[in-house]
């Protein structure tokens, strides 16, 4: 058994056991993975830095130098995450609850198409799958408590 750290679109941090690596992709890719806290299942393998114990004073220089390379593949990565998110919120239409009626609205003519965000339940992500609505979901940072006043 391993232990994965995950995190779900809304920043809840959880972790989960599993067979192996491909035992977390598997359920990751079948959409078993659910954060215990909202019950989403847009769920992703949290990035960790790594330690390497070395003897001496410190990490090597290539330890150093993967660390480093690490911290802003990370920084890098929340980065862009933030920069779609603000590009979906500013450009993207909010629906809120209603996405997946609107979806299909839009998707079979009964009305005009436009770019909406919102949200959905398990089984409105599993009715626009079979429905053939396309669908993407952008991970959306937290807002501060002061934003949600």
């Amino acid at each position: 058994m391993i232990v994965f750290d995950l995190e779900c679109i809304n920043g809840h941090a959880f972790e989960g056991w599993f067979q192996d690596k491909q035992d977390l992709d598997s359920q990751q890719t079948q959409g078993l993975l659910q954060c215990p806290v909202c019950e989403t299942t847009s769920v992703v393998q949290k990035l960790h830095p790594i330690a390497i114990k070395t003897s001496g004073a410190g990490p090597g220089p290539q330890a150093r130098q993967a660390m480093q390379a690490m911290q802003a593949s990370q920084e890098a990565m929340t980065e862009l995450t933030e920069r779609v998110a603000r590009f979906v919120e500013k450009n993207f239409e909010d629906v809120g609850h209603t996405f997946a009626k609107e979806a299909l609205k839009m998707h079979y003519g009964a009305s005009e198409y436009r770019s909406i965000r919102g949200t959905t339940t398990q089984e409105e992500e599993k009715l626009l799958h079979k429905e053939g609505v396309p669908v993407l979901k952008v991970p959306v940072p937290n807002k501060s408590n002061e934003d949600l006043n």
